[in-house]
């Protein structure tokens, strides 16, 4: 497809498989609640005992919304933190934010030098849509380096290997079409079992993995309404058009009306199931305070 046909969306890298825009924006958002109330409404799953001034980075920030609530969360307990929110791009960044925030451009895979050993606290979530095996393994380099010795780190994820959205003939093709798309990037798709061991080589402890499933579509009836819509879930699939386009439809949706019509078929089928569902991983570690 040339690329005057293509959908007019930013894409801030062409590792990176989903857009960074204000439609985007939204998405996350929504995305952010389901995600904190599938964790119990907490932000955080790391025991953590934060102090004010302490720093804390948030890798992959996008909208901020993650950060904004922390933030707002420890001043209601006493603490001013100051948090640094990084992105490849600073086109999702919000335009207002309280003086403790900050934002800017870097990749996780290289970090500022001078940032070593200055964060008391890292989170990141979801990034494996752009991370193949080197980004990974630079950027779990970088988070230990730029941790204080102490310091603890939590990565938030999503399952992409093992799909449980296939339900019926259009989701099974969109689920096959995602899967070459993923193998042709180099994107690591066992994350669950990849990371746990990637953090143990760098050097973390403590090591933890919790995971919850997270329903889709007609699932979130018997799951009293938690979850994403066939929509949301939809939305999200939505953004992988542009790849999917320009890498030549990996034999399944060639066209724009095509890969349209493949999702909009899917989000029926995953409405009218009540077998869909994804999992999302959150994984702390600890950097030694002997580091």
């Amino acid at each position: 497809m040339t690329e005057e046909h293509l959908p007019q969306r930013y894409y801030p890298s062409t590792q990176y498989l989903l857009p960074a825009d204000q439609e985007e924006v939204a998405r996350l958002n929504e995305q952010h609640r389901i995600i904190i109330k599938a964790f119990e409404d907490k932000l955080s799953l790391a025991p953590l005992s934060l102090n004010t001034g302490d720093k804390v980075l948030e890798s992959a920030a996008g909208s901020g919304v993650w950060a904004l609530e922390f933030a707002a969360e420890n001043i209601v307990k006493g603490v001013e933190v100051d948090i640094e929110c990084i992105d490849i791009s600073a086109k999702q960044y919000p335009v207002t934010y309280p003086s403790h925030i900050h934002f800017s451009v870097h990749s996780v895979a290289n970090l500022p030098p001078e940032w070593s050993n200055t964060f008391s606290y890292a989170h990141q979530r979801l990034v494996v849509l752009a991370m193949n095996d080197t980004l990974w393994r630079s950027a779990m380099k970088e988070l230990f380096r730029v941790l204080k010795p102490g310091g603890w780190l939590e990565l938030i994820e999503f399952e992409t290997k093992r799909f449980h959205c296939g339900v019926g003939p259009s989701s099974n093709r969109l689920c096959s079409l995602v899967d070459k798309l993923f193998t042709e990037k180099g994107i690591i798709q066992d994350v669950s079992d990849y990371l746990c061991p990637l953090l143990k080589e760098v050097g973390f402890i403590d090591i933890q993995c919790q995971t919850r499933d997270v329903s889709v579509g007609g699932r979130r009836i018997i799951e009293g309404g938690n979850g994403y819509t066939g929509e949301q879930w939809g939305e999200g699939w939505m953004g992988i058009k542009v790849p999917v386009l320009t890498g030549g439809g990996y034999g399944v949706a060639n066209t724009t009306e095509e890969f349209d019509a493949l999702v909009q078929a899917s989000v029926r089928e995953w409405n009218d199931s009540k077998e869909v569902y994804t999992i999302f991983y959150v994984i702390t570690a600890r950097k030694p305070v002997s580091s």
